[in-house]
């Protein structure tokens, strides 16, 4: 069975970031994620679709 959730850490790798700034964005709720008791999780497609929305926010903002 492959996995479909990945970490705090795999996550700021993944995006290429610390793993305070992971924290403070899901503190922040910036970021799709969910929680298993104290542990948090992100689904990686979850994770490429957000980016990709940041990604279309930011190229609409430096048209304007």
């Amino acid at each position: 069975m492959t996995r479909v959730t990945m970490t705090v850490q795999e996550v700021a790798q993944y995006i290429g970031v610390c793993e305070d700034t992971i924290y403070n964005m899901v503190r922040e709720k910036k970021i799709p994620h969910m929680r298993a008791r104290r542990r948090i999780f992100f689904r990686k497609d979850s994770i490429d679709a957000w980016m990709e929305q940041q990604e279309k926010q930011a190229m609409i903002r430096i048209t304007f």
